[in-house]
Parts: C-alpha cells; sequence; structure tokens
C-alpha cells in the first residue's frame, strides 16, 4: 500500500471519528467540565502554595496549575480512546475494518489524529479560561504546550487501543487505563512542585511521561523560557508517541489470532 493511500484511508477514519463527535456534542462538553473545576477551584483554593519554602516556580498557582490541568485532561480524554474500538467489535465493524484493504496503521494514525485534534480544542479552551481568571503566559509556550499534549495524548490513547485490542471487554479497560493513568497524574509535578514531594516521587517523575509533559509545557509558557528541559522531554514524548503506535499496530495480530 503507497503512502498517498494510507493517508488517505486515515484521513476517512479520522473524519469518522470527527463525525461521530459532532452527532454528539455533549460528550466533548462533558470532557471539559472536570479540568474548568481543577482550574478555577484549586487554582484559588492553593493559590497560596507558592509561598511554601521551597516552591522556587515564579507566577501564581494559576500559571502553575494551567500545564498541569491541560495534560490531565489529555490524559483522561485519551484513555478513553479504546473503547471506541470495543464498540466496533460488538458491532462488527471492526471485523469489516480488518476484512478490507485498510492498513493497520491508517487504523491507528485516524484514531491517533482525531485523539490530537480533540486534544487542540480542549487545550485552547483552558488555555481561554485560564487567560480570563487572570493568568499569563508567553507566547510561544502555547504552541509548545499544545505538542506536548498531544503527544501525551497519542502515547495513552495507543495504549488505549492496543489494551482495547488485547482485552475486547469495556470494563477491563476502564479498570486497567484507570489504574495507569492516576498514579501517572499524581507522581508528577501536574499539581504540586515535585522538589516538596518525597524522593521516591521526585524519581519516579524523572521516568514520567507525563511529568515530561508538564515540565516542557511549563518551562515553554515562562517568561524566560529554559528549552534545555524542554527540548529533551519533546524528544522522548516524540520517541514514545512512535513506539507506542508501533505496539498499538501489532496488537492488531493478536485480536485476529483470537477469532
Amino acid at each position: 500500500m503507497s503512502v498517498l493511500t494510507a493517508t488517505r484511508h486515515s484521513g476517512f477514519l479520522t473524519g469518522r471519528s470527527v463525525r461521530a463527535l459532532l452527532r454528539q456534542p455533549a460528550f466533548a462538553i462533558m470532557t471539559l467540565v472536570q479540568p474548568v473545576i481543577w482550574l478555577l477551584l484549586f487554582g484559588q483554593l492553593f493559590r497560596s502554595v507558592v509561598d511554601i519554602p521551597g516552591f522556587a516556580v515564579g507566577g501564581t498557582y494559576l500559571e502553575f496549575l494551567t500545564p498541569g490541568v491541560i495534560i490531565m485532561t489529555a490524559l483522561f480524554s485519551s484513555g478513553w480512546a479504546g473503547t471506541v474500538y470495543i464498540a466496533d467489535m460488538e458491532r462488527g465493524v471492526m471485523d469489516r475494518l480488518l476484512a478490507s484493504p485498510v492498513s493497520r496503521a491508517a487504523m491507528i494514525v485516524g484514531t491517533m489524529a482525531y485523539q490530537a485534534l480533540t486534544t487542540v480544542v480542549q487545550t485552547l479552551v483552558v488555555f481561554a479560561i485560564a487567560l480570563a481568571a487572570g493568568a499569563r503566559f508567553a507566547p510561544v509556550g502555547v504552541l509548545v504546550t499544545l505538542v506536548a499534549a498531544c503527544l501525551i495524548s497519542v502515547v495513552v490513547a495507543a495504549l488505549s487501543n492496543a489494551l482495547a485490542l488485547l482485552l475486547r471487554q469495556q470494563e477491563a479497560l476502564i479498570g486497567i487505563s484507570q489504574f495507569i493513568v492516576l498514579p501517572l497524574q499524581f507522581v508528577s509535578s501536574a499539581l504540586m512542585d515535585t522538589r516538596l514531594s518525597p524522593g521516591w516521587v521526585q524519581v519516579v517523575a524523572r521516568y514520567n511521561p507525563v511529568d515530561w509533559a508538564v515540565v516542557a509545557s511549563r518551562q515553554s509558557l515562562a517568561a524566560v523560557p529554559e528549552w534545555g528541559a524542554v527540548l529533551p522531554r519533546l524528544g522522548w514524548l516524540l520517541l514514545l508517541a512512535v513506539v507506542m503506535c508501533g505496539l498499538a499496530t501489532r496488537a492488531f495480530r493478536s485480536y485476529q489470532r483470537s477469532l
């Protein structure tokens, strides 16, 4: 299959997911309720945290929290990505797709592109709310945050899709996804400066892709961005995204062998 054909197939599958979302706009709205609560409630409730000795991040807590909320929103939204595959399995759509000329890679790329598009919209909405609440960010950091959020979204969505193909049960997928996503969120600097956390949290956060995305976003949004902290983390996220997409594509083999 040529690259052009694979690209066209990916585009068709992305469009299919977008049309399904447009038919149910309430789902997109509901995914933004939780981040708005985090942003406005936590931003006010913990605004004095920045005065704690050792909290070396400049600016307000709202400015500190916004990158964390954006990455967490991408994290939770993409964690549900595999439920679409399970719905396709239950309706027989998955078997028809696998019997068609559509490549497995195009099926993965299509879902990843849709997830990235959803993440961009969610990120821009969260930024708009934070700016309205008084936060201020470096413009270039907004672009970097979009990239970081999309990359972590692709990583988690690919994992969710792979689990869906292996488990084929929505309950099991949701349970395992939450078991993975929640620790990744809290063992990171999304809500708190890890320099104030126990030593073991700091060690784990160093290898946590969620923390890579949060730090890359937060550092790029600073008045004086620290690119030495941003670029390596984006590179690791990109590499991990490629690896996870490859693993998700290979999971189709396990699904087909089990039929």
